[in-house]
């Protein structure tokens, strides 16, 4: 498991649910896994009771099962749970982009185009980890623009399944657009199009419906048999 530093302003079930919840993502933990609360807790240096409450909102998302008296088993991909979290994601998202494309000053287009320089440079590098990050943190700039970070919490919980298939689609399908794609909708932006923007968002969101067939055959022991 990789282990990164705590935050100042973390909580220690925060910061066990945030690491738990990486590495399921990033895939370095594996479905079928069992993740042992003790061990978590001396690799956090953190108490079990935080790691328990983590494993149980995990849990609460489906992305972990809780197995009695036997631990915590790593989940397999539902697709319909997948589905629910884009369809939310995209309900939501769309509204987002319309009051970002209102609202976002010069400051705030100016930290996406760096946002963008950074993704086209690891996509050259092949860094897909920090295309991942550069990834999220697009996304999440527009709900701050829009002052909507409340719903920007509220999607991340519904998320992880989609997240996953994010990440392996990074190393899975040959052909990568989210770049482009985050280039085009920033452009929408700052032409104020708003409608354009929602439209590129859409086609955005609904690409890994294309990509799911492609993924499986990289990673079968995700999916249920």
């Amino acid at each position: 498991m990789k282990i990164t530093p705590k935050f100042s302003n973390e909580s220690s079930r925060e910061y066990a649910y945030r690491i738990i919840r990486n590495n399921i993502i990033d895939l370095d933990i594996k479905p079928g896994s069992m993740i042992s609360e003790q061990e978590v807790a001396q690799e956090l240096n953190v108490s079990r009771t935080p790691v328990h409450e983590a494993l149980l909102e995990l849990s609460r998302s489906k992305i972990v099962d809780i197995l009695p008296q036997r631990g915590c088993s790593v989940s397999r991909i539902d697709l319909e749970l997948v589905e629910e979290a884009v369809f939310a994601r995209r309900t939501i998202e769309c509204a987002v982009i319309e009051e970002a494309c209102k609202m976002a000053t010069e400051q705030d287009l100016m930290e996406m185009r760096d946002n963008i320089r950074l993704q086209d440079f690891y996509l050259a590098s092949k860094t897909m980890e920090k295309i991942m990050e550069l990834d999220n943190k697009f996304h999440e700039s527009l709900y701050r623009i829009s002052n909507k970070m409340q719903c920007y919490y509220m999607v991340q919980l519904m998320n992880v399944h989609f997240d996953r298939l994010r990440s392996m689609s990074l190393h899975s399908v040959k052909e990568i657009k989210i770049v482009d794609d985050h280039r085009a909708m920033m452009q929408a932006m700052i032409d104020k199009d708003s409608s354009l923007a929602k439209t590129l968002l859409e086609k955005h969101l609904s690409r890994l419906h294309v990509d799911v067939e492609e993924i499986k055959k990289h990673y079968p022991e995700y999916f249920p048999e």
